[in-house]
């Protein structure tokens, strides 16, 4: 019976011929043989005054500012807190919704006081009309009580 395989090595015996075992305490062999053709590394760096050059500094960020507080919004919430007789609520109304629709577009910050001030100037509206209401009602309301026989 013939096998592809060689015959197992003896018990105890060098498992591959020729080979010898190295010394004890010694590092093992590389793998390999060294490649005849190149030269051993010199060492772990290359010698003095042979290094690379160093890599030119980086390149500056360019100095972007960052955008500021949208003017209107301001506007919107100090007209909104300084209802003026509710001339300041419609402004600050008006400015409010101009502000919201140019923070959109440029990605300016006041996003939260035009949003303030449209509150406050709603706030002045509704009652501007719960005072003309108001009127309404007392003046018919008066005028109706004086009216005689």
């Amino acid at each position: 019976m013939s096998s592809a395989w060689p015959p197992p090595p003896p018990q105890g015996g060098d498992p591959t011929p020729g080979y010898t075992w190295p010394p004890a305490g010694s590092p093992p062999p590389y793998p390999y043989p060294p490649n005849a053709a190149q030269a051993p590394w010199p060492g772990p760096y290359p010698p003095p005054g042979q290094y690379p050059p160093p890599y030119p500094p980086p390149y500056p960020y360019p100095a972007y500012a960052a955008p500021g507080t949208n003017g209107l919004a301001i506007a919107a919430l100090v007209l909104g807190i300084l209802w003026l007789y509710w001339v300041g609520s419609i402004l600050a109304v008006i400015f409010g919704h101009i502000a919201l629709s140019q923070i959109r577009h440029s990605h300016q910050g006041g996003r939260g006081l035009a949003i303030a001030g449209l509150v406050l100037g709603y706030v002045g509206l509704a009652l501007l009309l719960l005072f003309i209401i108001g009127v309404v009602a007392v003046g018919t309301h008066s005028s109706a009580g004086t009216a005689g026989p």
